[in-house]
C-alpha cells in the first residue's frame, strides 16, 4: 500500500504507537495517534516524536466521524482486537495492521522470525549476534525492544532483520514473510487477551502464515502442538530436541549440540563451552543454530559466536553476591513456565520473589518445580494470595510464604532471611503491570535495591 497522504490511525501512544506514528509521517501520511486513556496530555504525547508533522493526538472515546476516510489503521501490540471501536473499523473493512506488518512492508531484505511463549528474547539476542558477526547489515528489532518501525526505511536488499514477534504482534500480520521462522515452545500465556488456548496457539502458528516451501520453520520436537503443527506447515521444518536425538534435524546428546540431515552429522558445540547455563538456555542455541545455518552461515562463523555469548539482561541475570549470598533478576519470568526454568537453573537453596499483575495464569507446576529448593516464597502483587494458595494446596509451608507490599521490601526480607551460600532469585510468574511499566523496569529496580543493601 502507499502510504503517501493516507490518514491512519495509530491505535496506542506507547513506544510502539510513538515508532509506527514516526514512520508514518517520513512516508508522507496523515497519521493520528488515538489513546483511550483521557488522562493522557496531548503535547507530552506529541513530545514523545522526534518529528510529529502534522500528527494528530485523540485521547478517550474515539469519535464516529474520525472513521470517515481512514484508510488504514496501525495497532499497538498491548491493544486488545476485540475492542468496541476495533470491531466498528472491522465492519467499515478499514485495514488493520500491527507495527510488524507496517515495517515490514516499509521494510526490505531477508527476515528471520521467532516466537515462542518463552526463550524468544535470548534466542533473538543470539541469532542477532550469530547474524550481525557474520553479515554487519543485521537489524534486531521486534518485541526485543527495538520497534521495527524505527529500522524499516533505512533498509536496503542486503539487510537481514532479526525479529521477536509476541502473538500480540502475530495478530495483525498480513504479508509478513521471514525466510526462517521459529516457534519455540507454547505454554498457557495471555489467556486473558486471548482467552482460549486454541485462540492462542492459532495466533502463534500465524508467524508461518506466508511461508512456502522454499522457506524454513524450526519447531520444538517435544512441544506436542508443534509436533502435530509441522504437518500443516508448507516451509520446510526442522525440529530440535533437548530430551533425545534427532535422525535429522538439531539436538542436545547429554554433552553437546549436534545437527544432522539426510548427509551428515555435524558437532556443534560442546555444551561446556558455552556461557548460557542450562537446559532450556541449550534449546535457545539450537534454534539460533538452526536458522543461521539455514540461511548459509558457515558453522565455524556460528560456532565462534555462540561461544562467546553471555546472555540477556532480565533473564537469570546474576546480579552480585553480598554476604555469600547470590542475588539473580529473572524479571522476564512473567508466566510459570519461564519462572520453572528460573528455579531450575538455581544450584544453591533459594528465596524466591514472585507474584505481580494476574494474567489468569495457574501455578500448580511451576510450585512444584521448586523440587525441595525454595526456602522462603516472598509474594507481592495482584496475584500473592492467590499463589500462596495454591503453595499451600500443594504442600509448601505455609510459615515460609512471606506477603511484601512492594518490591523494595522483598529484597530487605529475603537479605534478612538468606543465609551464606543461598540465593536469592527474582522470577516473578507473573507479568509486572500494575506496580511497574514493564519487566526491564521491574529487574531494572531490584538490582537497584540489591546493590543498595
Amino acid at each position: 500500500m502507499n502510504l503517501q497522504s493516507k490518514k491512519v490511525c495509530v491505535f496506542g501512544s506507547g513506544k510502539s504507537g510513538i515508532g509506527a506514528a514516526e514512520l508514518l509521517v517520513k512516508v508522507g501520511s496523515c497519521p493520528v495517534i488515538y489513546d483511550g486513556n483521557d488522562k493522557l496530555d496531548p503535547v507530552e504525547v506529541l513530545g514523545k516524536m522526534k518529528n510529529p508533522g502534522a500528527t494528530k493526538v485523540i485521547l478517550g472515546e474515539f469519535p464516529e466521524e474520525e472513521l470517515e476516510g481512514l484508510d488504514l489503521v496501525v495497532m499497538s501490540p498491548g491493544v486488545p482486537m476485540d475492542l468496541p471501536i476495533v470491531e466498528r473499523m472491522k465492519e467499515k473493512k478499514i485495514p488493520i495492521w500491527g507495527e510488524i506488518e507496517l515495517a515490514y512492508q516499509m521494510g526490505k531484505g531477508m527476515v528471520l522470525a521467532i516466537t515462542g511463549t518463552n526463550g524468544k528474547t535470548t534466542t533473538t539476542s543470539l541469532l542477532g549476534k550469530i547474524m550481525q558477526d557474520y553479515h554487519a547489515n543485521t537489524d534486531i528489532v521486534g518485541n526485543i525492544g527495538n520497534p521495527y518501525t524505527d529500522a524499516a526505511l533505512a533498509q536496503t536488499e542486503d539487510t537481514i532483520t532479526v525479529a521477536e514477534v509476541s502473538s500480540f504482534q502475530l495478530e495483525t500480520i498480513d504479508t509478513f514473510h521471514p525466510k526462517a521462522s521459529a516457534i519455540t515452545n507454547i505454554t498457557e500465556d495471555h489467556l486473558n487477551r486471548h482467552h482460549t488456548m486454541e485462540e492462542y496457539i492459532r495466533v502463534k502458528e500465524l508467524i508461518t502464515k506466508n511461508q512456502t516451501k522454499e522457506d524454513v520453520c524450526v519447531l520444538n520436537y517435544e512441544d506436542e502442538v508443534l509436533r502435530a503443527f509441522a504437518e500443516q506447515v508448507t516451509a520446510k521444518v526442522i525440529f530440535f530436541s533437548s530430551r533425545r536425538v534427532l535422525d535429522q534435524g538439531i539436538s542436545f546428546d547429554g554433552t553437546g549440540i549436534i545437527l544432522k540431515d539426510e548427509q551428515e552429522t555435524i558437532e556443534v558445540v560442546k555444551t561446556a563451552e558455552l556461557k548460557l547455563l542450562g537446559l532450556h538456555n541449550f534449546e535457545n542455541v539450537m534454534v539460533a543454530v538452526a536458522m543461521a545455518s539455514s540461511v548459509g552461515v558457515p558453522m565455524d562463523s556460528i560456532r565462534r559466536s555462540i561461544k562467546a555469548f553471555a546472555g540477556v539482561e532480565h533473564r537469570i541475570e546474576y546480579v552480585e553476591e553480598k554476604d555469600g549470598v547470590a542475588y539473580y533478576n529473572d524479571s522476564k519470568g512473567t508466566n510459570p513456565d519461564a519462572a520453572i526454568k528460573g528455579i531450575q537453573a538455581m544450584n544453591r537453596p533459594t528465596l524466591l520473589i514472585g507474584g505481580g499483575y494476574d494474567k489468569e495464569s495457574t501455578y500448580e507446576e511451576w510450585i512444584e518445580s521448586f523440587d525441595g529448593k525454595v526456602r522462603f516464597l516472598v509474594l507481592t502483587g495482584q496475584t500473592r494470595e492467590k499463589i500462596a494458595e495454591t503453595a499451600i494446596a500443594c504442600g509448601f509451608p505455609k510459615d515460609h510464604i512471606i506477603f511484601c507490599e512492594d518490591l523494595k521490601e522483598a529484597v530487605s526480607t529475603c537479605a534478612s532471611r538468606a543465609c551464606s551460600g543461598d540465593a536469592v532469585l527474582l522470577s516473578p510468574a507473573c507479568a509486572s503491570w500494575g506496580q511497574f511499566d514493564n519487566y526491564e523496569q521491574r529487574g531494572d529496580r531490584f538490582k537497584e535495591y540489591v546493590r543498595a543493601l
